[in-house]
């Protein structure tokens, strides 16, 4: 009879540790990764040359989504970061574009921009544009926070259930890139081409944390002061080898358009700006994001940590040389190495099989219209500053009685009319707006001209581009007219930009995107069928037991939830 019991009590406690063994525990960490302009087809198309630690390991180890696409019209950085974050379209978190213009406050609003919280260092305001980023220097002040976040971001849901408990932080080298997914109350870190240094808000601190001050103070862009970007393999065994004078490609400021780009001397003040246009960017940032782990103890206890990293550099390196470029590959090649890096740092001090990983992009790319045509593609350059003397917007003028100028401003993908102008005409607002939009719909490179007062009151046949519209449009922050052009045009000049691609609409090249799950226990996985990177943020909520942030559209992805279980 003994032994029975002791059979029984063997047995039972068997059962319990199988059971047991087959609960999810909750990851020591969260870690999501957004690569800047990472169309989703890059990472295969130049995975021959890469090594085992990074890409191959998402893609032998990982739930590889091969098919997501976003959904919105308007594919822009802080549009897909906070898409990203929140699980929304942009008509729910509100960040429609990297500027609009304010009409209550009569200025342009750079996404992020908060004049009540400056940035922390005297020596690190808003930075001087570079032609591949105007949009932070039309910023008035040099203030940051997630205030213009509509709705929460997954962090803040985590940070709601866990009281605070959870440290949340993100770093890039773009403000916005970072501000977003840190949410509401996690802190972001961000790259300052003025100084050098990763910089803050005093939205997240009154002062900084000793451990950044150190990092500041090391000044580790000098490390590439008078070195160069060159090629990380022989030249040959490139699927670009024999394009490195490829037509389309600009050169900026004298950073080249061939290897080896120098970075010339730190005193150059291009010299920061040339870090960021090459694999130098990235290198720095997995520097700052491996010294956060460290230094705030990222993974060490029980309660669920999130670091959230975007790399910016495919992001510069695609709007300069194009996407299949030598520059491009060689870039991928580096960010892989970089991705290594980190999943062995991880490894060492977390563990794989304790983080949860996510990867993905905030939007894609198109390639350059010198490409295009090499390949019988029609592609052009659209070119907005024109549009007010067209025939087509002259003639409407003349119908109206207007003798000035009617299109105040174009920022992408918004037309703004000057409604001053129209109301002192005595005209009606959206029948204008109607009639420019006609106009334009006959201009080459335009596939879609449709006006917000159509968008507010869904007067719109069901199609794939009016249904990307109107998840662009929100009342309060949109233009009067939404401009989409036709596949394979864009704009390469804006405020002084040039540059060889430009992002930013409806079509496949801009809404493909990787999305990919690994570590935590993982098993590998392709999946072909359609998701949406909005998905993202509701499975990471379904997963941690929490709410899922407030204005999530997305759908939790069954496969991730299920595989965990």
């Amino acid at each position: 009879m003994l032994n029975l019991r002791f059979s029984l009590h063997l047995i039972l406690l068997i059962l319990v540790l199988l059971i047991s063994s087959s609960v999810f525990a909750s990851p020591k960490l969260i870690l999501q990764i957004t690569v800047d302009q990472l169309r989703g087809d890059l990472p295969e198309k130049y995975m021959k040359n890469m090594g085992e630690g990074g890409f191959r390991y998402l893609k032998k180890q990982g739930v590889w989504y091969s098919n997501a696409h976003y959904g919105h019209a308007n594919t822009e950085t802080v549009v897909g970061h906070t898409s990203l974050a929140t699980g929304a379209d942009p008509a729910q978190h509100g960040m429609v574009s990297n500027v609009w213009f304010d009409r209550q406050t009569g200025k342009l609003a750079y996404n992020i921009e908060d004049q009540r919280y400056p940035i922390l260092s005297k020596n690190a305001d808003v930075d001087e544009s570079t032609e591949v980023d105007s949009s932070q220097r039309l910023a008035s002040s040099d203030g940051r926070s997630p205030a213009n976040i509509l709705v929460t971001t997954f962090s803040d849901e985590l940070s709601l259930t866990t009281n605070a408990q959870a440290k949340i932080f993100a770093v890039s080298v773009k403000d916005r890139g970072a501000v977003t997914l840190a949410g509401h109350n996690g802190k972001a870190f961000w790259f300052s081409k003025s100084s050098g240094e990763f910089i803050t808000s005093s939205y997240y601190y009154d002062a900084y944390p000793e451990w950044v001050t150190h990092w500041n103070q090391k000044k580790k862009n000098q490390a590439y002061k008078n070195k160069s970007w060159s090629l990380l393999h022989k030249q040959s065994t490139y699927l670009y080898g024999k394009e490195d004078k490829a037509s389309g490609e600009v050169d900026i400021a004298g950073f080249g358009t061939t290897f080896p780009h120098k970075y010339g001397s730190s005193d150059n003040k291009y010299f920061n700006n040339f870090l960021t246009f090459s694999p130098a960017g990235d290198e720095l940032t997995l520097d700052f994001a491996k010294t956060i782990i460290s230094a705030e103890q990222l993974g060490q206890d029980n309660v669920t940590d999130f670091l959230a990293i975007s790399f910016s550099s495919t992001d510069y390196v695609g709007h300069i040389f194009g996407p299949s470029s030598l520059e491009a590959e060689d870039n991928l090649l580096r960010l892989d190495r970089t991705l290594a890096n980190l999943f062995a740092y991880i490894d060492k001090h977390i563990g794989l099989d304790n983080t949860l990983i996510v990867l993905s992009a905030d939007h894609g790319g198109p390639e350059t219209p010198a490409h295009l045509k090499k390949f019988g593609i029609e592609s052009g350059y659209v070119s907005p500053d024109k549009w007010d003397k067209a025939p087509a917007v002259t003639r409407l003028k003349k119908q109206f009685g207007i003798g000035k100028k009617l299109i105040q401003a174009f920022f992408p993908p918004y037309l703004y009319l000057d409604h001053d102008l129209i109301k002192k005409k005595g005209l009606q607002l959206s029948k204008v707006e109607q009639a420019v939009a006609k106009e334009l719909m006959g201009i080459k490179g335009v596939a879609l001209a449709v006006s917000s007062s159509a968008l507010e009151n869904n007067q719109l046949p069901d199609t794939f581009l009016n249904r990307a519209a109107l998840r662009s449009y929100h009342n309060k922050r949109s233009g009067d007219i939404l401009i989409l052009f036709q596949p394979h045009y864009f704009i390469n000049d804006f405020e002084g930009e040039i540059m060889a691609v430009n992002h930013g609409g409806p079509w496949n090249y801009d809404t493909f995107v990787p999305v990919i799950f690994a570590g935590s226990g993982l098993k590998q996985q392709r999946i072909n069928h359609k998701i949406e990177p909005i998905d993202i943020a509701p499975t990471l909520a379904k997963i941690m037991h929490t709410n899922s942030p407030s204005g999530a559209s997305g759908k939790p992805l069954l496969d991730i939830i299920n595989s965990l279980k």
